[in-house]
């Protein structure tokens, strides 16, 4: 980490109709760390995840990538900056009738010029990144739940993006699985030097995975801190998420 804010989010208000959401959130995430968002269930987590490369936008405040305000822009800026920040959702969203290779080739299909040698070249490349070397012939519907979350995380990867944002990744899988999920991101983050947005409500796997975590509570961040500084936090809130995580 070098300090310089990739991701910054000033004083970000977001309501649905009559439930506000976000009240006032302030968070920069550092070139090439891993930030672990917690929070409880239905504390805008995911919302604010949203936030960070543009698929929801603020009704106040700004959101900066790279510098840039991607808080006001059209769809087409938009997709550019999805290029640099690729989501990875929590129910995968992979393509049913594609096969898995099919999948992961979709953003090069869809954003490249690649030939269809390059596009396989880089299929297979990024699968094995992944730990999923020859499944390109199978079908989602074929893999397990660990596996399906690795496909998808290879599809996000494909255009090497600079920031991967993780929603709830090790939901649903058994501890092995989420252990390998968990050291997953641990590896890519080592090996392509790319910044990663967690949102879990999982405490071991976010002391797993963050260099720093921040707990939203109430619209707002509560905390930012490494894992020492939040076990060692005296804020009530804090304490009580520990207790009851």
């Amino acid at each position: 980490m070098n300090g310089a804010g990739l991701i910054e989010c000033r004083n970000i208000f977001k309501s649905f109709g009559e439930k506000a959401v976000l009240q006032g959130v302030n968070l920069t995430v550092a070139r090439g760390e891993t930030m672990v968002i917690l929070g409880g269930s239905g504390s805008g987590k995911t919302v604010l995840l949203k936030h960070m490369n543009g698929l929801v936008g603020p009704d106040l405040g700004e959101v900066l990538l790279e510098g840039l305000e991607i808080s006001r822009m059209e769809e087409d800026e938009l997709t550019e900056v999805r290029k640099k920040a690729a989501m990875v959702f929590q129910g995968c969203a992979l393509f049913d009738s594609m096969t898995i290779g099919e999948n992961v080739a979709y953003p090069l299909n869809e954003h490249t010029t690649f030939s269809p040698a390059e596009i396989r070249d880089r299929v297979r490349e990024t699968l094995s990144l992944v730990g999923l070397e020859g499944s390109e012939e199978l079908y989602p519907a074929e893999m397990s739940g660990g596996m399906k979350k690795r496909a998808a995380l290879a599809r996000a990867l494909v255009l090497r993006p600079e920031t991967l944002l993780y929603d709830e990744p090790t939901t649903g899988l058994d501890p092995m699985m989420t252990h390998r999920i968990n050291r997953l991101i641990r590896d890519l983050q080592k090996k392509l030097a790319v910044t990663s947005v967690v949102v879990t409500h999982d405490l071991q796997s976010a002391f797993v995975v963050a260099d720093r975590l921040a707990f939203l509570q109430k619209g707002q961040i509560q905390f930012v801190g490494t894992r020492e500084e939040f076990q060692a936090s005296t804020d009530l809130a804090v304490h009580e998420f520990l207790a009851n995580g």
